[in-house]
């Protein structure tokens, strides 16, 4: 006994933990479970790839394509025939453009070969008689470790080509998996979205105002980053065909779909046409490419982006840098592109999801109030309780109605003792009769 009083005296005598260690504690194992479940997250979508990146990329193509849908709809096409018509339009750009790239490639890449050939040996010309003085037998053997190194590796070259054989398999699946979720989302977009938030219950206003301020934004990036990216291919696809640089086709069309990655995309197709510039046409003319890249770049990061993607989707620099870091992280090419419009759509919905509903109009809250005000449907009171509400309401009325019932007789009464003349006065016909005790004939 006096064991145990002595250790509730000594626990009770030591001090609290701080309240900041308290708030520490507490906050790092929320956000263990945090990271624990976006871990998770992560390793489900890298597991499922195939699946999920179809379905991104059919939410970018529905966003591009939505309003042709609903322009042919409002035109009074049955929303069938209108997503039928966007689908086969859509496709019909896309082949002729992959037809008409493919045809110019097969054409000018001889000529390329030739032209890379020519540029090589006046590399080396220039490099033996230039200022460096460079050895013809190091150039030559350096050419031969290459030549000794794709050697030894082609049984992992050979490896690597049966690679590609699977994945260009699952890139096809991919791809018709795709269509079909862009098919779909055309037609039934809006009933998908209407059946996803269905059982959310009180939550569904704030959700549906959340999902409708992503799509209003994801609608926004998608349709300003094409514009952008049209304009950006066209004008360096101009500049490489006044320049005689080959492949202007597959170069232009490299660089559309660079731009669609912000900052690293235009680096990496604007290198590649440099490259493909220098081996065809020397330093000279790479260089003119190189500074008409950069002045269009810088126009296009300050007028084209600020005004055709607009102020939904701004984001800081920083912020972007860090969005694709860590998208090319997890998901490489693929979530590197589709970084930025998910950090854009995040930035946008959760004041969206997080802030309470508007306040309506007492007019129209009254006329799209559900009856039974808040309460969800189905939750009615206990029997019991609507009883005694009952009961008290009754009794409630008829104490009011006793109440207004003794009011009147009061306010009768009242009248009546009004009217009557006082004892002793005239009674008003004249005769000078006297109401009450003591008349003359008492």
């Amino acid at each position: 006994m006096n064991d145990e009083r002595h250790r509730r005296s000594a626990a009770s005598a030591s001090p609290p933990a701080p309240p900041l260690l308290r708030a520490a504690a507490a906050w790092s194992w929320r956000l263990i479970a945090i990271g624990a479940v976006g871990y998770g997250l992560v390793w489900i979508i890298g597991t499922l790839k195939i699946v999920f990146l179809p379905c991104a990329i059919a939410l970018f193509l529905c966003a591009l394509l939505r309003p042709l849908t609903a322009r042919l709809e409002r035109a009074g096409l049955p929303s069938l025939a209108a997503t039928w018509i966007t689908m086969l339009i859509a496709l019909a750009v896309l082949g002729g453009i992959g037809t008409f790239v493919g045809i110019q490639a097969n054409q000018e890449f001889p000529k390329l070969a030739t032209e890379v050939q020519a540029t090589a040996r006046s590399l080396q010309h220039w490099l033996e008689t230039g200022p460096l003085h460079v050895k013809h037998s190091q150039i030559q053997n350096s050419i031969d470790q290459g030549i000794n190194y794709l050697e030894k590796r082609r049984g992992k070259l050979a490896n690597t080509a049966v690679q590609a054989g699977a994945v260009t398999l699952e890139v096809l699946a991919a791809i018709v998996l795709m269509l079909f979720i862009t098919f779909f989302l055309l037609k039934d977009g809006a009933r998908i979205w209407d059946w996803t938030i269905g059982g959310t219950g009180r939550y569904r206003p704030r959700i549906d105002r959340a999902g409708r301020a992503a799509w209003e934004t994801l609608s926004q990036y998608v349709h300003g980053t094409v514009m952008v990216a049209a304009i950006h291919a066209v004008v360096l696809a101009v500049v490489l065909a006044v320049l005689g640089v080959p492949l202007v086709a597959p170069l232009a069309v490299v660089i559309f779909l660079g731009s669609f990655i912000p900052i690293v995309g235009i680096l990496v197709g604007g290198a590649l046409a440099v490259a493909v510039a220098f081996a065809a046409k020397g330093g000279v003319i790479a260089l003119i490419f190189l500074g008409v890249l950069i002045i269009e770049h810088q126009a296009e990061s300050h007028l084209l982006q600020p005004l055709l993607v607009g102020r939904l989707v701004r984001l800081h620099p920083l912020a972007i840098i860090l969005a694709i870091s860590i998208g090319g992280i997890v998901g490489g090419i693929p979530g590197a592109a589709v970084a930025v419009p998910v950090a854009a759509v995040v930035y946008r919905a959760w004041p969206a999801l997080r802030d309470p509903p508007e306040e309506l109009p007492p007019d129209v809250a009254a006329a799209t109030e559900p009856p039974g005000g808040d309460e969800p449907p189905g939750a009615d009171r206990p029997a019991g309780d609507d009883e005694r509400a009952g009961e008290v309401e009754r009794a409630g009325g008829d104490e009011r109605a006793g109440g207004d019932e003794r009011a009147g007789n009061d306010e009768r009464a009242g009248d009546d003792e009004r009217e009557r003349p006082p004892e002793g006065e005239d009674d008003g016909d004249g005769s000078g009769a006297k109401t009450g005790r003591g008349g003359p004939d008492d």
